[in-house]
């Protein structure tokens, strides 16, 4: 990357746009809502069961002006998603403040694996073991949204809820691929644990992206 691109990227006026799209939200505590996702590359939390490994790679994914991203959002949507790989690698505060300044609510999904940047109306924090998430990110978190692959992933939920604050939502969410083993168990636990909820994956029933 060129140097002048390059202090655009980390003054966050350029970004990695990966991908953008209108659909809804499927996870979580917005599911079923129509939202504007913005996809951001760039992640080295490398979890194997990553469905967008693509993503990872930041040098793929065009540096794209800020003020274009937020342009093409306000189009489709006033609630935006933004995404990745992991959003936090970049500066989020100009991408906030220009959708905000467009009364447009912004939501983030993240592992939370880099402080905090941007001011948000919704934030998903989705740890994972192989790079836990900094302090900033478990004081601000609305939901926290673990993703239950195995059965060491219920110590992990309760040790990740343990973190955040009391007003925080808590979810386990199946792994897609180990969802027939694993809904039973999240099932079962839920009713022991009524604290959590289930998150489930409807974008992948309902065939959107």
């Amino acid at each position: 990357m060129k140097k002048d691109t390059q202090q655009l990227v980390d003054k966050g006026l350029l970004l990695p746009l990966m991908e953008e799209f209108y659909t809804i939200q499927g996870e979580g505590f917005h599911k079923g809502t129509a939202a504007y996702f913005i996809r951001v590359g760039g992640c080295d939390v490398g979890c194997h069961w990553c469905d967008v490994k693509e993503s990872w790679n930041a040098d793929l994914h065009p540096p794209t002006k800020t003020e274009t991203i937020v342009a093409n959002a306000k189009k489709f949507s006033d609630t935006i998603v933004v995404t990745g790989g992991e959003p936090l690698t970049w500066d989020m505060t100009e991408l906030t403040s220009q959708l905000r300044a467009k009364n447009m609510q912004v939501h983030i999904e993240t592992s939370g694996a880099y402080e905090l940047s941007g001011t948000w109306d919704w934030i998903c924090l989705s740890p994972k073991k192989l790079k836990l998430p900094k302090q900033s990110v478990y004081d601000k978190a609305n939901e926290l949204k673990v993703i239950v692959y195995n059965q060491d992933d219920f110590r992990f939920a309760e040790e990740q809820a343990a973190k955040v604050s009391e007003d925080c939502i808590l979810y386990l969410q199946p792994e897609w691929s180990k969802r027939d083993k694993v809904v039973p168990e999240i099932v079962d636990y839920v009713m022991k644990h009524p604290q959590w909820k289930i998150s489930l994956q409807t974008h992948k029933y309902l065939n959107i992206p």
